[in-house]
């Protein structure tokens, strides 16, 4: 980990800053988590905002890692100040909403509350089409200073990544992420998904962390190509099955 985080470092200085920013807040919101008061919907209001700063770390440092493989470094430049900065308006937003007791999505209960809302979709929207356009990159560039297989599962990663993270949407448009009842109910620890409803986050979450699942697995047990491609479909059709599980109303675990 030492040794990926000082090629990140030396790769991408400024998402790896980032990457440390966003880490050190997901801290502050774990101590928060603990002793402050505030709540949303019987659990600590921090404990969303930690989970993005979690999440967020991870994907700067993975695509930072990933980036260093593009030949076009112009672009690449533009896209990390991009990834700092609609992360930024995103998490602001987040903390914000949670600062005041109040739920920073599926919210639409004033004015306000609806502008923010529709303005982090609005902003990840951008922020995956952009990460799209660098899935585009890695397919139209010929040659590569890694393996082909690793290549190839970086460029299938993030293609399931934005599937996935685009399957938001489904949540945002029923303004919950639990099917078959109110949001709230009984939830794992930690991750809190439901224990007794479907849950549309299960999916989004293995689906946006394909960026990493897919490559590690294909560094673990891929020799050629066509490995690779096994790998990712088996991926995908595990995560497409936990969508249409939750979609039926079905918990991911049943405790």
């Amino acid at each position: 980990m030492k040794q990926l985080l000082e090629i990140i470092k030396h790769k991408n200085e400024a998402l790896f800053i980032y990457g440390i920013v966003c880490l050190l807040g997901a801290m502050v919101c774990m101590v928060l988590s603990k002793y402050s008061t505030t709540q949303v919907m019987g659990i600590s209001a921090w404990i969303k905002p930690l989970k993005f700063l979690l999440s967020v770390t991870l994907f700067v440092w993975t695509m930072g890692f990933y980036l260093q493989y593009l030949e076009n470094q112009k672009q690449v430049i533009f896209y990390s100040w991009s990834a700092i900065t609609l992360f930024s308006i995103e998490l602001i937003l987040i903390i914000y909403q949670t600062a005041q007791s109040k739920m920073s999505h599926f919210n639409v209960e004033t004015p306000l509350d609806k502008f923010i809302f529709n303005m982090m979709a609005v902003i990840i929207t951008l922020l995956m089409l952009h990460t799209l356009y660098i899935a585009l990159l890695f397919f139209n560039q010929n040659q590569f200073s890694a393996p082909e297989t690793i290549i190839l599962a970086v460029k299938l990663s993030i293609v399931v990544t934005v599937l996935f993270a685009f399957e938001g949407f489904a949540m945002g448009a029923i303004l919950k992420h639990t099917v078959g009842s109110e949001d709230g109910s009984a939830g794992l620890p930690i991750i809190n998904w439901s224990k007794n409803y479907g849950d549309l986050r299960v999916a989004h979450f293995f689906g946006i962390h394909a960026l990493q699942m897919i490559p590690l697995l294909t560094y673990l047990l891929a020799k050629t190509k066509r490995d690779v491609l096994i790998i990712a479909f088996i991926y995908f059709v595990f995560v497409s099955y936990t969508l249409v599980n939750a979609l039926q109303g079905k918990p991911f675990i049943k405790l």
